[in-house]
C-alpha cells in the first residue's frame, strides 16, 4: 500500500504533466503546484509547490528544485500605452522566463516576467527576481541581488561524475 504522500505526489505531478506543454522524464511535484499550457519542463523537474501564471513561456532546465510556495509570472498589464490607468486592462504584455539546468529556488520565490536564471544558480528564499541571474551565482533579496557564486569547479566536478540529487 502507497503512502498518503505518495498518493498526494502521485496526483500533483499528474496535474502539471496533463497541463504543461511538455514534460521531460522524472518530474516529481510533492505539493500542489500549476503550471500554464505554456510551460515546457526538463528532465527530473522537482516542484514543491509551484505556481506559473501568465500566457508567456516558461521553461524549467533539467534538475530544477522548488521550495514550497514559488510564483512565476509572465503577463503584466500595459501601464505604459494602453488607453486607461492605472493600466490598460484589456492589453497585456507577454515576456518568457527561462530557468537554466540544475537551479535551486528557496520557498516564497517570486520571478518576474522576463527573467532568465543561469545554470546552478542558487536563488534564496523570499526573493524576488526582477532580472536576469547569471550562472553559478547564488541571489537573494528584494530585487534579488548576487552576493556570492558556486565554486564552479567543483560544481563541474560534481556535474561531470553525474552526482545529481
Amino acid at each position: 500500500m502507497l503512502k498518503m504522500k505518495n498518493i498526494a505526489t502521485i496526483y500533483y505531478t499528474s496535474l502539471v504533466r496533463k497541463r504543461c506543454k511538455r514534460c521531460g522524464k522524472n518530474l516529481v511535484v510533492n505539493h500542489p503546484s500549476s503550471v500554464t499550457a505554456n510551460t515546457i519542463l526538463k528532465n527530473n523537474v522537482n516542484f514543491n509547490g509551484m505556481k506559473i501564471q501568465g500566457g508567456g513561456i516558461v521553461v524549467v532546465g533539467n534538475y530544477f528544485h522548488s521550495g514550497i510556495e514559488c510564483l512565476m509570472l509572465t503577463t503584466n498589464h500595459d501601464y505604459d500605452t494602453g488607453r486607461e490607468i492605472p493600466y490598460d486592462a484589456k492589453r497585456k504584455v507577454f515576456k518568457n522566463i527561462v530557468i537554466e539546468d540544475f537551479v535551486w529556488m528557496g520557498s516564497r520565490v517570486l520571478v518576474l516576467p522576463g527573467v532568465r536564471i543561469g545554470e546552478g544558480a542558487v536563488i534564496q528564499a523570499g526573493s524576488v527576481v526582477s532580472s536576469d541571474i547569471p550562472a553559478y551565482a547564488i541571489a537573494g533579496g528584494n530585487p534579488a541581488k548576487v552576493f556570492k557564486y558556486r565554486d564552479v569547479e567543483h560544481f563541474n566536478k560534481l556535474k561531470k561524475e553525474k552526482k545529481f540529487f
